[in-house]
């Protein structure tokens, strides 16, 4: 189990610093080349990632009442970003519909997933 982890925090910091070089915030000339490595491997560790957070089992109470809170958290936290996005932006009059798009889309999973566990008590 603490291997796990590990590992888990190791794909996830990796993913992080790819992210940051995505965004470029040192201003360094990026070929595409480069762009588009570092895009694929985003999208490889990200794949990684979302493959030990479908696998995760609790054994015990107190292991389902930590992912339920880590879940939470992450949902609550993601929530704010993407609404501080849509706020900064729509004072900035250039709205990206891809903040709005992906708040939706976090609503509605969890909507629909709230729905679909209760119906199947």
């Amino acid at each position: 189990m603490k291997n796990n982890i590990f590992t888990q925090t190791t794909v996830a910091l990796l993913l992080i610093v790819l992210l940051l070089f995505i965004l470029n915030p040192f201003h360094f000339w990026m070929p595409p080349m480069l762009a588009t490595m570092i895009l694929v491997a985003v999208l490889v560790l990200f794949a990684f990632y979302a493959s030990f957070v479908l696998s995760e089992r609790a054994f015990d109470e107190w292991e389902a009442v930590h992912r339920l809170q880590a879940g939470r958290s992450a949902y609550l936290l993601g929530s704010v970003v993407l609404m501080a996005g849509i706020i900064i932006q729509a004072f900035q009059h250039h709205l990206d519909g891809w903040l709005i798009g992906a708040l939706v889309v976090m609503l509605v999973s969890k909507i629909v997933t709230r729905a679909y566990t209760d119906s199947t008590e």
